[in-house]
């Protein structure tokens, strides 16, 4: 495949810090469009990598920077919404899509991978999701103008750095006895960031991916209650966890998105009512990319020193043994 030069929207988040790094590898240049430049001191040492602080929601913005580049990524997305950044789930997930596109058409960009959600529907029970449906729909109109738009629906995704692992693990910590766990029956399919950022070199490099959507899961789903007693086994936590009917669970969201940072909302709450697994064939397959486990990969961060993460791994065999005696 020869090297492009690729826009990337959200290049400094979670997901974008690993693709940028694998597409560095592979020789493409990046330029990386990011609100605050000084939180991506990891990707300024890349050789191939410009980063442009800038406010991606100004149409004029992404004119400017847009100009020389063979392909747009858009990977941004958030949460939950918060007042004093002036975040909106319909401006970041449906509105900006729909700019990029359109800056794309005007710039003679033809080519764009478009990061969605699963679960994204238009009559989804949460704000979280129906805007990245729409935001998905913006993208995939795109191709009414020749632009070959692949769009990508991953369950939770996790690795080093995580938001979803290192999250629950920092929360463990701070339950001295009992873990209460708000929907505990919410089903999802942890998918590897690192396979995530593979589906994406994988479109990237075949054009016949355009126009398609794909699912991406990791090999096994499991209830939320499962994984966070993983993680407790993993970081060698004894917690007693509470699962909390759904009165409960909802309750605790509307208290706990009163919180800075808003660990957990009822938008987020109203979105664990959808199984966060794939409906139909795993994206990965399709792209002929085998997904890695949960347990082979978490033991390695969340120990903390290789030492933990050896008794991790040991402990995450007790777990599996002790479920498949289940």
């Amino acid at each position: 495949m020869a090297a492009k030069r690729i826009a990337i929207l959200g290049g400094s988040g979670f997901v974008g810090r690993h693709l940028v790094a694998a597409l560095t590898r592979e020789g493409h240049a990046t330029r990386v469009f990011t609100r605050r430049r000084s939180r991506s001191r990891s990707l300024l040492v890349m050789p191939t990598c410009e980063v442009v602080e800038i406010d991606v929601h100004v149409a004029s913005n992404l004119d400017a920077h847009l100009a020389g580049c063979d392909v747009a990524v858009n990977l941004t997305g958030i949460l939950n919404e918060y007042s004093r950044a002036g975040d909106r789930f319909q401006d970041v997930h449906a509105e900006l899509p729909r700019q990029l596109v359109e800056a794309c058409r005007r710039h003679g960009i033809e080519r764009m991978l478009h990061m969605s959600a699963l679960g994204a529907g238009a009559e989804a029970p949460s704000e979280y999701l129906r805007t990245k449906f729409l935001g998905e729909q913006a993208a995939h109109a795109g191709e009414a103008s020749g632009i070959g738009v692949t769009s990508f629906r991953p369950s939770v995704i996790f690795g080093p750095e995580d938001s979803f692992f290192n999250r629950f693990a920092g929360l463990l910590a701070l339950s001295p006895f009992a873990f209460p766990l708000a929907c505990p029956r919410a089903r999802f399919a942890p998918v590897h960031v690192e396979d995530v950022v593979r589906a994406f070199l994988a479109a990237l490099g075949d054009d016949s991916t355009a126009g398609q959507r794909y699912e991406l899961c990791g090999p096994r789903t499991y209830t939320l209650r499962e994984l966070v007693a993983y993680t407790a086994e993993v970081t060698g936590r004894r917690r007693l966890i509470v699962g909390l009917g759904d009165g409960l669970s909802r309750l605790q969201a509307r208290m706990l998105e009163r919180l800075p940072g808003k660990p957990f909302s009822t938008d987020n709450y109203l979105s664990t009512k959808l199984d966060s697994v794939c409906s139909g064939s795993n994206g990965l397959g399709r792209l002929g990319i085998t997904p890695r486990s949960v347990e082979s990969v978490v033991p390695s961060y969340l120990g903390g020193s290789e030492r933990n993460a050896w008794l991790g791994r040991l402990r995450a065999s007790a777990y599996r043994d002790r479920a498949r005696v289940k």
